[in-house]
């Protein structure tokens, strides 16, 4: 077998991407989509019919168009991927609310109520926020609602934890960010994969779950290499781009199980638990999250903008 039909057979893949033909070849379980994805997404022939339509059905609505008409494709790309998987799609919140609990509770709503209009079952639908403490309130408001969601950039432990105690479904700490930080900081080129501290963050909120008995599933997600992926060989879900999917698939090394709740157990992490002042008291206290997090954010939020750009080009 495979590299990669080993990994598998210990680990759920979620493919990051909304390319519509990858996710058709690489037939994973799962799949993500985010502002810049859909933007790939919409420059495939096949698409031009639905954006043009999807342009003029929200031609009256202003000032609003444009946010309307990314909501629309963010659905409509997310029930394409649907019919090419059997999983879930995590939709992403416009970053721009990652601040605002009421706001992102709406957004996600609406974006509930528009993919059961399509006739798509609840539950293949996480709905991606980011980790900021009132992201992880809406998240719990969210839950209690039966609405799944997806905590991202997530980059320290004080998040995870967070997000285990609101009773999140998923969360998505970020391996190759964590790991670009550390090469600056540390002014090294290359890392090996055991000093990789993206990687041994992933490791260490994984145990603690499991120890714990933590429900919250843990996805790593933002790799830069294989060996990255393969260090966290038995974490619950993995999000890989197509490119390290090849890559994966073109190996046939044995791949060894890194991550499982009998090794976890072995581990004695004392349990902790964050109010909001303790949280921000974290955060201020984690020069990781501190730098990336906001950062982050910043970058959903300029995706969202390139997006937009491109729809007033067309409109």
């Amino acid at each position: 077998m495979t590299a990669l039909d080993q990994l598998s057979q210990m680990t759920t893949i979620v493919a990051d991407t909304g390319d519509l033909q990858a996710s058709t070849r690489l037939k994973p379980v799962h799949a993500t989509t985010n502002p810049s994805l859909i933007t790939k997404a919409l420059t495939h022939p096949d698409k031009q019919a639905m954006l043009s339509d999807t342009l003029n059905r929200f031609s009256n609505d202003g000032d609003k168009m444009i946010d309307n008409v990314i909501d629309n494709l963010t659905i409509q790309v997310g029930c394409d991927i649907l019919k090419l998987i059997d999983g879930r799609v995590s939709t992403e919140v416009d970053a721009r609310l990652s601040y605002d609990t009421d706001a992102t509770v709406a957004k996600a709503r609406e974006f509930m109520d528009a993919y059961s209009r399509a006739g798509i079952d609840p539950e293949r639908i996480l709905i991606k926020i980011a980790a900021t403490w009132q992201g992880v309130k809406a998240a719990e408001i969210l839950e209690k609602e039966g609405i799944h969601c997806n905590l991202t950039l997530i980059f320290g432990e004080h998040q995870a934890v967070a997000c285990a105690d609101a009773g999140v479904t998923l969360i998505s700490p970020f391996v190759g960010r964590i790991l670009d930080w550390q090469k600056r900081d540390e002014n090294r080129d290359d890392i090996a994969v055991s000093e990789d501290m993206g990687v041994q963050s992933v490791k260490h909120i994984y145990n603690y779950f499991k120890q714990h008995s933590y429900d919250t599933q843990v996805m790593g997600a933002s790799f830069r290499s294989v060996q990255q992926i393969l260090a966290l060989a038995g974490c619950d879900l993995l999000t890989i781009s197509p490119a390290l999917l090849d890559e994966l698939a073109d190996m046939n090394n044995t791949v060894v199980r890194q991550l499982s709740p009998e090794t976890a157990s072995a581990t004695k992490l004392a349990k902790v638990s964050f109010n909001e002042t303790e949280f921000d008291t974290a955060y201020q206290q984690d020069r990781i999250t501190q730098t990336l997090l906001p950062k982050g954010i910043e970058g959903f939020i300029q995706a969202r903008d390139e997006l937009a750009k491109v729809l007033r080009t067309m409109v």
